[in-house]
């Protein structure tokens, strides 16, 4: 038997049938779709949504890089078993996903984008947006979606869409291979008819695989740690897109070895487990940099070791120091030269818990006493970042992060991704639950905070969903505010006024760059943006697009309006301008390096002096090998 359908019908109907299974639990693999129309896609996706309303539900962004990071903050928080699809015309509309597939791809999260693309047929050539390539005919500006996308097909024929649909879910509910997944959707084909046999449109399950580790790798791994005296667990990503938290905190309660967090492994135990030492790296906490600087095995659980993590090659500085790599991913296990234990992040650390007990492994008492005082001394400091003595003065941006650590508990859910934020959170943040903490940073994304709030949101609609963001990142991507507001989606933005791109500043003053370029101000002598800062009212512009704003000047301010947003059951605005516009935050300093190469020759004094120290980090670098 067959159905006759157009192609975009026929995909939109064969999407709304796919789920995933993983430890017996069920859930729609597509759960909406998000979509901005123009001739690429109007008639056909456009067309097919209307036709499959009841099935297929819509949302209407408003950029479509925007779009994308609402789909990747929804399959983030549904722990990559459902994700969003996104559609949008042929040429800028599809150009403009390509920062939103990097991202998603960079982090290991699903995401199918359905760009309209230019005929297949060539009735008229070109079309309007058509990208002309002298040298091929094939090509279209949908090829810049290769790079960045795991599976990439150009649908040019009706019947091919049936496999390449299989190939894209495939790739969707793949632990190790997922990322953005592009159908390229001619526009003439979308709307052609086709006699589709009704088992393309049976309901298929996707079984996400947990495959447990090879025998030979777990017993070299149980011999690494049981000769190990001062081992560390890096936990990353992967520790939470496997669920692994439980099996994490019983493989170091048994053991004692303390973990230490990535980004994007944060919260993986809570701020107050006995084994939680904190952020590591770069942005990372005294306590968990010092350990790692001479930890003699790094237990890396879920992590792909990127520059900030390891400090550019130089926290390591054990010379006996090894890696034991427990990844899903054959290329991230072998990293750093380590050994190698490829399995789901849970199902390898209940196989070594189990190997550790029946050995009664446990690290030492002392060992154990170290970690715990130097912890308690780093929480002191954390304690110093967030007091605020003078409640009537304006915060600094520690006691902002101070003030909204103080009101929240384990349901809510805080994400940022680009500028001062990120280090400031990654050392001072108490994580409360498993999801508290949702750091975009393999990609640090300016932009994505905001939608992707909408997309945790609309995956949690239970939880206070908090956007946090500097003013150089709300101006990149503020446009989906409305989005929220069309759709009573009540998102919470905590808005922070530093008067420009305050990260990039106090790096740029690091490595001789003087700040150049970094701040929002009128110039001043010689053209230099050194003036006044800007009368830029982004609170104004906020309600502008549609949302409730509560000002706050002070402390006592900001804190009362922490209060009143968490409570509202609309999307909701917190403006507050930091202290000092000229510092990145009065954090505690980087308690490790990171690699950011400084002129190797200049005349002027910052710059030669930044070079100076840079030759001093460059020569403690090492390969692990």
């Amino acid at each position: 038997m067959t159905i006759r359908l157009t192609v975009a019908q026929a995909l939109v109907r064969f999407l709304a049938a796919q789920y995933t299974e993983r430890d017996g639990g069920r859930a729609r693999l597509i759960g909406a779709t998000w979509g901005i129309f123009g001739h690429g896609n109007v008639a056909g996706l456009g067309q097919a949504l209307i036709e499959y309303a009841d099935v297929m539900p819509y949302h209407q962004g408003r950029n479509e890089q925007a779009m994308v990071h609402a789909a990747v903050g929804y399959a983030r928080q549904s722990n990559r078993l459902s994700t969003h699809a996104v559609t949008t015309s042929i040429g800028p509309g599809a150009t403009n996903l390509v920062t939103g597939a990097a991202l998603a791809t960079i982090n290991h999260l699903p995401v199918l984008l359905l760009p309209g693309d230019v005929f297949a047929t060539r009735p008229a050539d070109p079309v309007l947006q058509q990208l002309e390539v002298p040298y091929a005919g094939d090509v279209s500006v949908n090829d810049t979606l290769r790079p960045v996308s795991r599976y990439f097909d150009r649908i040019t024929r009706p019947e091919a869409l049936i496999p390449s649909a299989l190939q894209a879910m495939r790739v969707l509910t793949d632990p190790v291979g997922t990322g953005a997944v592009t159908l390229a959707l001619p526009q003439d084909v979308q709307a052609e008819a086709y006699d589709w046999p009704e088992e393309f449109f049976a309901e298929r399950v996707w079984t996400v695989r947990r495959p447990g580790a090879d025998p030979t790798e777990l017993a070299e791994a149980v011999r690494a740690i049981r000769a190990a005296r001062r081992p560390l667990v890096v936990a990353g990503g992967g520790v939470h897109y496997s669920r692994a938290e439980e099996a994490l905190a019983e493989f170091v309660s048994e053991t004692r070895i303390p973990v230490a967090s990535t980004q994007a492994g944060k919260g993986s135990l809570r701020h107050d487990h006995p084994q939680d030492v904190g952020g590591i790296g770069h942005t990372g906490t005294a306590t968990a940099d010092e350990l790692a600087r001479t930890a003699d095995l790094v237990i890396g659980v879920g992590t792909r070791y990127t520059d900030f993590t390891t400090a550019s090659g130089t926290l390591f500085e054990n010379p006996a120091v090894r890696f034991l790599n427990l990844n899903i991913a054959p290329f991230d296990g072998h990293k750093l030269a380590g050994l190698p234990l490829v399995a789901d992040a849970r199902s390898g650390l209940v196989e070594l818990t189990e190997a550790l007990v029946m050995h009664g492994h446990r690290v030492t008492d002392s060992y154990v006493t170290e970690y715990t005082e130097d912890k308690e001394r780093w929480e002191q400091r954390v304690d110093a970042c967030f007091e605020a003595d003078e409640p009537d003065v304006r915060p600094t941006q520690p006691q902002v992060v101070g003030a909204l650590d103080a009101l929240v508990d384990e349901s809510d859910i805080i994400i940022n991704a680009a500028g001062s934020l990120p280090g400031d959170l990654h050392k001072l943040w108490r994580a409360r639950s498993y999801d508290q903490y949702h750091l975009e940073y393999g990609y640090s994304c300016m932009g994505y905070e905001i939608p992707a709030a909408i997309g945790v949101r609309l995956a949690a609609p239970e939880r206070n969903v908090w956007a946090l963001v500097g003013d150089g990142t709300y101006l990149m991507m503020p446009t989906e505010i409305v989005t929220a507001v069309q759709e009573g989606i009540a998102i919470k933005i905590l808005l922070v006024q530093n008067h420009g791109y305050a990260s990039i500043g106090g790096l740029s003053e690091s490595v001789g760059g003087e700040r150049f370029g970094t701040a929002y101000r009128f110039p001043a002598d010689g053209g230099s943006l050194t003036g006044a800062p800007l009368p830029v009212d982004l609170a104004a512009n906020a309600a502008s697009l549609g949302m409730r704003v509560l000002r706050a000047k002070t402390v006592r301010e900001l804190r009362a309006a922490l209060v009143e947003a968490r409570a509202a059951d609309t999307p909701t605005c917190v403006y507050v301008e930091t202290e000092t516009s000229d510092t990145v935050s009065g954090a505690p300093p980087a308690q490790a390096w990171w690699d950011v190469p400084v002129a190797e020759t200049a005349t002027r004094p910052s710059a030669v002096k930044a070079r100076e120290l840079y030759e001093r980090h460059v020569s403690t670098r090492r390969r692990h090998l």
